[in-house]
């Protein structure tokens, strides 16, 4: 049947060819690349492309985009009224239309000037929005690709920016040639980079005839990136240039400019071939002999810059710094903690950038503003900060998606600024929603999830703990804050009713791009009500298989102390560089008990636990090109109970499978080890196994690869690898023989050795919406390797089948044939 599928698919593929849309004697560009040398980023240079090839279909001479471009492109000059091909003449009619409208409403408002201001903000949003589909073409048009037409005289300029870009990176005598080769009217150019032999610096001078300024550079030379014996790069050069204007304005040259450094690159010094010498020189101010240090003679705060009022304003002095305001709201000495900027210093550009980083850190102004006098001889730094609003609330209400199903929410935050008038915080935050959910012990039942939760935190802006004065302040660039918080959660449920009081004390800090929060004191008392069928369940699991789902559900008293770091060097996530992003955890569970047994719990029927656990969690953005993402993760983690009951708090063990980890396994579904689950009841419908219980396990271990390509407008398309599975310390019993058990076990305990032959690997493809307010994910994940099969049948890629019947035959003549079902998943925001 596939080659009819073909046969019915060549017409539409047929219309989305190029070289179709070309008129006379033009040619399509068809491919582009670059052949270098391994030392010249291929990247880089492709990057320098004057003329882009339209995008296909994989590696198939079908350019999708052009097409859809050309039938907006059609539509756009006649009278046609669809959303993705709308003409011309129908966006300048509803263009008009909806400035009558808008005009009607302004026009009712009568002097109302906040409504008025609110309606023409609104009218101007629509009509640019038309504005630009008139000018820019229909939405077709703009998802879609104009036909490539080769130029000659684009590919000249980009090898004139080719070998631009080799003379800049000290290729002096680099050269780039190009091969072109035509097939049915179709253009591929080859790009061939011959840099040659680079030059390397040999000398660097400097010229400086303020010895001041010649000092600062001396004592900071280890940190230039410029020196002997470097390849030549023009960006160094720049970048040089820019640390030198940042070092000065960072020991007291306030009117310090970049324009007073140059650079002399001499290619003849000495004579010797490929080398050169660079002569840094940096000239003095025109009406002075040197350049001038300004130390700061006063500082002035103004908490409430723009506020007015008929009160006169009061000054007020705390160590050296003068505060100005209407009424004393805010507590001077925290404010001193995040001004890095004091009498008699020297000015520092990095200290005046910090002091408003971590003023405006404090969420209670709307915006920080510094600027420094230097009129009348003297030089005063003016800190004025505009308070935001004393009360805030927002709510919010949606869909969120759990384990892959959709349910509505409503939340609502109220907010407190300034509660104690030492800028601390008061938040209240309450959620109500409906999710659906999959059973905790079946793979067909989907739930409605009711869940209510409230939680009321205070956040001060400093460590709770005893400081000195001194240690204060040098902690305030780093952001310090302590949270307090408490908080109540309710789940109904079918199968269970569960509520949840939560208890926690969280110090945070952040040093430069690194994150740091230690939980010193998270505190839990959980207590459920179960459904008798259910409990019945879930002791039967516990004793067949081992899995201890139902400790998740015994009153308990869980009390922590987690210490984590997040580091996000350059911005994880966006698509301007590659990007990476790093978060381990520390935990330690009931350590106090090992001193006293907290009787106070037991007598109330609450049982504790004593354990550490530790994860890790990598990720990292890699832009091959313009549209195109290589996204990869890897997931580790290891949980050890050491309490009397040897086992974990459920909400501490580790689950694998699901649409944040391996999407060829239903959620919580995959492990553990080896051990297979139990046999399906109805194949045709089911496979082989029934995924009906969760798989806790105490060892962790994923990775993903994953390649994200744009296809068109806020469409992405992906394909990925996943690889992982959970393990025990200790081996389950093996369950009891019977008609729905496997006959070959497996192993749940974690083997250095051969851990890898127990990895489940799935692969599969999907599509992302990329919205402006969130990006929705559609994957379809499909088993490789299935580590729950007997040894020798584990490669189950080739029994993938998208729907049933999945296995042959009937309970009373036996099952064979049996495939594996297409796992498909929807998630909120990308996976890693």
């Amino acid at each position: 049947m596939c080659w009819v599928y073909c046969v019915c698919l060549l017409p539409v593929l047929s219309g989305c060819v190029g070289a179709r849309y070309l008129k006379g004697n033009q040619k399509l560009l068809y491919r582009q690349s670059v052949k270098a040398p391994k030392e010249i980023s291929s990247t880089n240079l492709s990057n320098l492309y004057t003329q882009e090839a339209n995008r296909r279909i994989l590696f198939l001479p079908f350019n999708y985009l052009v097409g859809l471009h050309s039938w907006g492109k059609k539509n756009f000059n006649d009278s046609s009224r669809h959303l993705l091909f709308r003409s011309k003449a129908r966006l300048i009619m509803g263009r008009d239309k909806v400035a009558r409208k808008f005009d009607k409403k302004i026009a009712a408002a009568k002097e109302n000037t906040k409504r008025i201001s609110a309606l023409q903000f609104r009218k101007q949003e629509k009509v640019n929005a038309f504005n630009n589909k008139i000018e820019n073409g229909n939405m077709a048009m703009q998802w879609g690709e104009p036909v490539s037409v080769f130029d000659t005289a684009q590919v000249s300029a980009t090898v004139s920016k080719m070998n631009s870009y080799l003379f800049n990176k000290g290729y002096f005598l680099g050269r780039t040639t190009t091969r072109l080769a035509e097939y049915r009217r179709r253009v591929s150019v080859t790009y061939i980079v011959t840099p040659n032999a680079p030059y390397i610096i040999d000398s660097v001078f400097l010229d400086i005839p303020d010895t001041a300024v010649a000092h600062v550079l001396n004592k900071h030379k280890a940190e230039s990136k410029i020196k002997k014996g470097d390849q030549y790069d023009q960006d160094k050069i720049s970048q040089e240039r820019e640390r030198i204007d940042l070092l000065l304005k960072d020991n007291g040259y306030y009117d310090f400019s970049r324009q007073y450094v140059d650079f002399d690159v001499d290619t003849s010094l000495y004579g010797i071939p490929h080398k050169v010498g660079v002569l840094l020189s940096i000239e003095n101010p025109a009406r002075r002999d040197h350049h001038k240090v300004f130390r700061v003679d006063s500082v002035l705060m103004v908490p409430d810059a723009d506020l007015k009022s008929n009160r006169k304003r009061i000054t007020k002095t705390y160590h050296n710094i003068t505060y100005s305001y209407f009424k004393d709201y805010y507590s001077e000495r925290i404010l001193n903690q995040r001004i890095f900027i004091s009498k008699d210093s020297i000015y520092s550009r990095t200290n005046t950038f910090n002091t408003q980083k971590q003023l405006a850190n404090l969420d209670n102004f709307k915006f920080v503003n510094i600027n420094y006098d230097t009129s009348g001889g003297r030089f005063i730094a003016n800190v004025y900060a505009s308070p935001l609003d004393r009360y805030s609330m927002s709510h919010e209400g949606g869909v969120t998606v759990t384990q892959g199903f959709p349910g509505p929410y409503y939340s609502l935050n109220l907010k407190k600024r300034n509660i104690f008038r030492g800028l601390e915080n008061f938040e209240l935050n309450g959620r109500f929603g409906f999710e659906g959910v999959a059973s905790a012990t079946g793979t067909k039942n989907i739930y409605k999830s009711t869940e209510i939760n409230g939680n009321a935190s205070i956040i001060f802006p400093q460590f709770l703990i005893p400081f000195s004065g001194q240690a204060t302040n040098r902690w305030g660039k780093y952001n310090p804050k302590t949270r307090l918080s408490s908080g109540y959660t309710y789940t109904n449920r079918p199968e269970y009713q569960r509520s949840a009081v939560n208890v926690s004390g969280i110090y945070s800090w952040e040093r430069k791009r690194v994150s740091y929060s230690l939980t010193a004191v998270n505190m839990n008392i959980i207590r459920s009500r179960l459904d008798p069928v259910f409990r019945g369940q879930l002791d039967t699991l516990q004793l067949q298989q081992g899995n201890n789902l139902i400790n998740s559900f015994n009153p308990s008293l869980v009390t922590s102390t987690i210490f984590s770091v997040q580091w996000n060097p350059n911005n994880y996530g966006n698509l301007e560089r590659s990007s990476l992003y790093l978060r381990g955890t520390i935990e330690a569970g009931g350590t106090l008990f090992n001193l006293f047994e907290p009787t106070i719990a037991t007598k109330r029927g609450l049982q504790y636990y004593k354990y550490v656990r530790a994860s890790l969690d990598i990720r990292r953005n890699e832009i091959i090109r313009k549209n195109t993402v290589i996204a990869y993760r890897i997931n580790t983690g290891v949980a050890y109970s050491y309490s009397d009951n040897k086992t974990l708090p459920y909400e501490k063990f580790f689950f694998a499978g699901g649409s944040n980890g391996v999407r060829a396994w239903r959620p919580r579904r995959l492990g553990v080890g080896s051990q297979p689950p139990v046999l399906s009841k109805d194949p045709v419908k089911d496979g082989l196994f029934d995924y009906q219980f969760e798989k806790p396990g105490e060892i962790l271990l994923e990775g993903s690869i994953e390649v994200r390509h744009k296809l068109f407008g806020f469409v992405n398309g992906a394909i990925f690898l996943d690889a992982g599975n959970v393990w025990s310390f200790k081996q389950a019993p093996q369950p009891t023989p019977g008609e729905y058990v496997a006959e070959w076990g497996g192993d749940t305990k974690f083997y250095a050795k051969d851990f890898y032959k127990q990895l489940g690997v799935g692969t599969g493809f999907g599509l992302r919406f990329d919205f402006s307010f969130l990006v929705l994910r559609l994957d379809m994940g499909m088993k490789v390797y299935d580590p729950a099969q007997p040894e020798g049948s584990r490669f189950v890629l080739d029994k993938v089948k998208f729907f049933n019947p999945f296995a042959k035959g009937t309970k009373e003549t036996g099952y064979y044939d049996y495939k594996e079902p297409v796992i498909f998943n929807v998630g909120i925001g990308y996976p890693f």
